[in-house]
């Protein structure tokens, strides 16, 4: 069987949007399970000023529990700068997600950077620290809500220039949700075949529905590493009715019906996206939407509004 591995990326991309803080017990409750789901990637926090996102106030003491407890789990972070790419280490997190936008307004929106910074930035932690591994997401890489759908060429022409700064691994997102399977195959095949030693990742919303059939086609084209969120948790506050990013229940479900090999365990999922859903009660700031969890078939199933963004 071909194997897709399953990157978790809902305690950092979902929970930092809920307006009532979670408890750092519970934060930990509900990783442990996914780690008894066997979910072996799971990004567990971003080092980010608690001011800006305050329920990531937390993130060193999740992170260094995490550590302990999970040392053959590849334990991820977000750091959108030098200084939090320096909390992250002293945390023990060696595998780290840096966003920069192909879209230069929605980097300006979105991190408050020109794009050109954003890489200058990258290239600084970078030589500061060679020994970590960094996966620069590519946030709008099939379309912005300010500039459009990307020139041809434009995704393949900006992933040759992160790759040059010797980043090994990135992660293409559709961040508001409009990518179609035919674009991401295109783009696979374009950016493949100009960066062959660059891995890829894909990390996409489910705006219009469209989150399993276009991480299908990623999967297709040869992409093993994909993104998601327990319950489909997550969203982008610069994308007026982005909803949220693919379910990880819904990933594993169609995969494994197909015959690839996730490792992780459906079932557990299942219940601790009801235990998620219970916890959280759609406590979320921002615009609001409408996502589906899961019902014991693992057909979609019961309307939940809720809050979204995505940093």
């Amino acid at each position: 069987m071909d194997q897709i591995h399953i990157y978790e990326v809902g305690p950092r991309d979902g929970w930092q949007n809920v307006e009532e803080l979670i408890s750092t017990e519970e934060k930990k409750k509900i990783i442990d399970a996914l780690a008894d789901a066997d979910i072996s990637h799971i990004q567990i926090c971003s080092f980010v000023s608690p001011k800006a996102i305050p329920q990531m106030r937390d993130a060193k003491e999740v992170a260094e529990y995490c550590v302990s407890r999970y040392p053959d789990i590849d334990l991820l972070a977000l750091a959108p700068n030098l200084r939090g790419v320096k909390d992250a280490k002293e945390a023990g997190i060696r595998h780290l997600s840096y966003v920069v936008s192909l879209s230069e307004s929605h980097n300006k929106a979105n991190i408050n950077r020109t794009r050109e910074e954003s890489l200058q930035e990258l290239e600084s932690i970078i030589q500061t620290y060679p020994e970590l591994d960094i996966c620069v997401d590519i946030a709008t890489s099939f379309g912005c809500p300010f500039e459009g759908r990307p020139k041809e060429g434009e995704l393949t022409e900006f992933a040759e220039q992160v790759h040059g700064l010797g980043v090994k691994e990135i992660c293409l997102c559709d961040t508001i949700g409009v990518a179609d399977p035919l674009q991401v195959r295109t783009e696979i095949r374009n950016v493949t075949k100009a960066c062959p030693e660059l891995e890829l990742m894909v990390h996409i919303h489910d705006t219009r529905g469209m989150g399993l059939a276009c991480t299908l086609a990623a999967a297709e084209e040869g992409v093993s590493k994909v993104q998601s969120t327990l319950g489909g948790l997550g969203g982008c506050p610069f994308a007026p009715g982005a909803s949220g990013n693919t379910a990880t229940e819904d990933l594993v479900y169609m995969f494994q019906r197909m015959g690839y090999d996730t490792g992780a365990d459906f079932g557990k999922l299942l219940k601790l996206s009801k235990y998620q859903k219970s916890v959280i009660q759609g406590n979320y700031s921002g615009h609001h939407v409408t996502i589906q969890m899961d019902q014991e078939c693992g057909e979609r199933g019961g309307d939940q509004t809720c809050t979204v963004r995505w940093i």
